[in-house]
C-alpha cells in the first residue's frame, strides 16, 4: 500500500490590528483547535505604524523602512507566541518543517527569508502579500487572512477587488493567484465558529474568487 501523504499546511496572516482587539483571545483559541499543519504569519499593525512614522521623520528610504516592517512582524510574532503555548518563532524553511512534524504552530519571522528572496522592498509588500508568498514556497493548501473587519461582499469579492478596498496591498491578487492556494478572509462575524471549521479542516471566512 502507498504511504499516506502529509496533509499540505494552511498559511494564516494574524492581522497586526487585532493586537488591540478583544477578539485576537477567542482567534488564537479557534487556531489552536486546527489539527492540520498550521503555519502563522504576524502581521505588523501598531508596530509597522511606528516604522512609517519614523520614515517620515527621519526620511531613511523604502528599503530600511521594508527591513524595520519584517522585524516589525517579527515583534508581533513574539508577543502571540508569549499567548500562545503551541506557537514557535521560526525563521528557515527547515525550522518551520520541523515544528510542523513535531505537532506545534509554526509562527514565521520573515526577515531572513524574505530579505534574500525576489521582492519587491516597498511598501506595496505588506504580511499580506508575504502571507501569499510563503504560501506557494510551502505548497499551502489554504490560505486565510484574518482580519479586525468583515469582507464587505462576502463570498462575492474578487482578489482584485480586496485590493481595490484597501483591504489588501497592491500586490496581493497578482501573489495570491500565483500561490495555488485557496484564499479565504475572515473578520469579526466568522470567529463564532471558527473553532468548529478548523478542527473539521474547514476554513472560516469567505473564500475569494480569483476574478
Amino acid at each position: 500500500m502507498p504511504a499516506p501523504k502529509h496533509p499540505r499546511p494552511v498559511a494564516v496572516k494574524l492581522g497586526g490590528s487585532l493586537a488591540n482587539s478583544p477578539d485576537l483571545p477567542a482567534w488564537i483559541a479557534a487556531l489552536d483547535a486546527c489539527r492540520l499543519p498550521l503555519i502563522i504569519v504576524p502581521g505588523g499593525g501598531a508596530f509597522a505604524d511606528t516604522v512609517r512614522d519614523m520614515q517620515k521623520k527621519m526620511r531613511f528610504d523604502d528599503e530600511a523602512a521594508h527591513h524595520m516592517a519584517l522585524v516589525a512582524m517579527q515583534q508581533y510574532g513574539i508577543a502571540l507566541a508569549a499567548l500562545w503555548p503551541r506557537l514557535v518563532s521560526v525563521a528557515t524553511p527547515a525550522a518551520i518543517r520541523r515544528a510542523l512534524r513535531l505537532g506545534q504552530v509554526a509562527c514565521w519571522n520573515p526577515t531572513g527569508m524574505v530579505r534574500d528572496a525576489a521582492l519587491p522592498k516597498s511598501w506595496d509588500v505588506t504580511s499580506d502579500t508575504l502571507a501569499a508568498w510563503l504560501a506557494a514556497q510551502f505548497n499551502a493548501d489554504r490560505l486565510i487572512l484574518i482580519k479586525s473587519v468583515d469582507v464587505p461582499n462576502g463570498a462575492e469579492t474578487t482578489l482584485a477587488e480586496l485590493a481595490a478596498a484597501d483591504l489588501v496591498d497592491p500586490l496581493f491578487p497578482h501573489y495570491a493567484a500565483a500561490s495555488g492556494a485557496a484564499v479565504y478572509v475572515a473578520g469579526p462575524a466568522s470567529i463564532a465558529g471558527a473553532a468548529a471549521l478548523l478542527m473539521q479542516g474547514a476554513a472560516p471566512g469567505h473564500k475569494i474568487r480569483l476574478a
